[in-house]
């Protein structure tokens, strides 16, 4: 279990077989005088016995951990937020406008489509959020709809690719969504969620320390990925937002975090804040690599590794706000999973500044150069 914050591990109990079979061999010795040979009875009994004490130093060892911010997880978790008043945030739906469009020859008088009338794309579908009349002589409506999926699988479809009425009704001709569907988000990590917790004593205040400003934002959904807070002049705050894999903040997710902060016990009252989404700045990551000869029977399971690696190196550069575009990281992260050699045909580094965000090019690649000697 690897602790967070990158504090120095604890270990509260000695856990290894031998030392503990050692320690009870010495107090054996100490207490009887009789020294057991390695194939004495008494001697194999004590090495069973402490296997099972290590087993059970284990169990221990992890409960104790437990009441750590830097190792909890999962219920452990909720009870420590729960002592700071910082829920988990579950998961949300996606949601969406619908426009409904009726045929001309309907029949007169209003025309309802119900509440949960269900429009699909593929597996996935979105359910009308209330009732829709449309009062006579009226052929168009707009409706809001929510994913019938919680997290991540309702976002980023765009206009007019939900479109399939699930149950056919007469007199509708067509439906589809307005806007691309967004605000899903999986139920928040223990990563994620023990990084609100330890940022929670920021909250005991009304939202003006950087940090409080952070923890606030941070409490509305779980796909917010990084925030930065800073007053460009006195009285005034600026909020930045980047969602998980770079993806910049819609107006909808904007507002939901206003909705949050402008409250009067959370923001002070001589404070404007403003919220935006990053200045994307883009990159070229053109990269070339090689896999030595000595390697050259497993070429094809670290080509796989390589590439994996290549695309992680993507979505860790465009994941924080105002990280400094460094391809010396990619060339490290690539001979890490076997790459022999790398050749990089971009600019090497760039300062960015702390309200911006890189996004590789479309142009960007990885290309193979083959086997080659050390």
């Amino acid at each position: 279990m690897s602790n967070r914050f990158n504090l120095p591990d604890i270990d509260f109990l000695e856990k290894a077989p031998e030392q503990i079979e050692s320690e009870m061999l010495l107090h054996v010795t100490e207490k009887t005088g009789l020294n057991f040979m390695r194939a004495d009875p008494r001697r194999k009994f004590l090495q069973a016995l402490a296997a099972f004490v290590s087993v059970e130093r284990n169990r221990l060892e992890h409960a104790l951990r437990q009441n750590r911010l830097a190792y909890a997880e999962d219920s452990s978790l909720e009870h420590m937020g729960l002592e700071m008043s910082t829920e988990r945030i579950e998961a949300k739906a996606a949601k969406t406008m619908m426009v409904f469009v009726l045929e001309e020859d309907r029949p007169e008088g209003a025309f309802t489509i119900d509440t949960g009338e269900l429009v699909s794309v593929g597996d996935v579908h979105f359910a009308t959020d209330t009732q829709l009349i449309l009062p006579a002589g009226e052929h168009i409506g707009i409706v809001s709809a929510t994913c019938t999926e919680l997290g991540d699988v309702g976002n980023d479809y765009l206009v007019g690719e939900i479109s399939t009425l699930v149950r056919p009704k007469a007199y509708i001709k067509s439906v589809q969504n307005t806007t691309v569907s967004d605000g899903g988000a999986e139920r928040e990590t223990d990563d994620a969620y023990a990084e609100r917790i330890r940022l929670a004593p920021e909250s005991f205040s009304t939202a003006g320390p950087e940090l409080a400003y952070v923890y606030w934002a941070k409490s509305v959904s779980a796909e917010i990925a990084d925030v930065h807070a800073y007053s460009p002049q006195e009285g005034r705050v600026a909020i930045y937002l980047l969602m998980k894999n770079g993806r910049l903040p819609s107006e909808v997710e904007l507002n939901e975090i206003a909705q949050v902060i402008d409250d009067k016990k959370i923001r002070p009252l001589t404070d404007f804040v403003s919220y935006h989404a990053p200045e994307r700045v883009s990159y070229d990551a053109n990269a070339t690599y090689w896999i030595s000869r000595e390697n050259a029977t497993v070429a094809s399971i670290i080509q796989e590794q390589v590439n994996e690696e290549y695309r992680n190196y993507l979505t860790w550069q465009r994941s924080k706000i105002g990280r400094d575009i460094d391809l010396s990281e990619l060339i490290a992260r690539l001979k890490n999973k076997g790459a022999s050699r790398v050749s990089i045909d971009s600019e090497m580094f760039r300062e960015l500044l702390r309200h911006q965000v890189a996004k590789e090019s479309l142009t960007s690649s990885l290309t193979f150069g083959g086997v080659a000697n050390e």
